[in-house]
């Protein structure tokens, strides 16, 4: 693939993407690298909802393939919640304090044990074609009243990741990358490329 345009302005976001998908895609493009582009009004219900409508518009205003990521975490005995609320669960313009102080008194009346929860991510690919696809990863665990470890944001210090006895916080960087939402959306997301690019290689062959 010539070039991808990702719907963020996350500079990091986007080298880490870059990385990802090296070989693959040649050229990686931010929002930002496009003037005008518009901010997308994240106003659905569901992961997949948020991420295909930012990758759609994404896709409209360049011309180009397009990829966005939607992701947060749900609580069990919340309902789901936070979920799309993720990022401003204690109100517009929260931070991660606030949202973790918000999340903790919620459950300060469910047992710990029924503090089971997941960090989701929903990857969204829209291309000029008509092609839309998404990729899901998700990382289970229990919610902890006491934060742990230094590393990592948002709820990472309060979620404690089932089989590592640990919280994401406390995971080093590699561990996290192996077994994180993100992880696993964007990894699939380079196998259909690799399944991609290596479709259209045996067609120009046998051409």
């Amino acid at each position: 693939m010539k070039a991808l345009v990702v719907a963020t302005r996350n500079r990091g976001k986007l080298h880490e993407i870059g990385a990802m998908l090296s070989g693959l895609v040649e050229l990686v493009i931010s929002a930002a690298d496009l003037e005008g582009f518009p901010d997308t009004v994240e106003d659905g219900d569901t992961f997949a909802g948020n991420a295909l409508k930012k990758a759609r518009e994404a896709c409209i205003f360049s011309g180009l393939p397009a990829l966005a990521d939607d992701s947060g975490l749900a609580v069990d005995a919340l309902g789901g919640r936070p979920g799309v609320f993720s990022a401003r669960f204690a109100g517009e313009g929260a931070g991660d304090a606030a949202n973790n102080a918000r999340l903790i008194r919620e459950l300060s009346w469910v047992p710990c044990e029924k503090r089971r929860a997941a960090f989701v991510c929903v990857l969204a690919f829209v291309a000029p074609d008509g092609r839309e696809l998404t990729f899901s990863g998700r990382v289970t665990g229990v919610i902890v009243d006491t934060p742990r470890g230094e590393g990592g944001f948002g709820y990472d210090p309060h979620f404690l990741v089932d089989g590592f006895g640990r919280t994401m916080s406390e995971l080093d960087l590699d561990e996290k990358n192996r077994i994180s939402h993100r992880g696993q959306a964007f990894r699939q997301f380079r196998e259909y490329l690799e399944q991609v690019t290596g479709e259209e290689r045996s067609a120009v062959i046998h051409a």
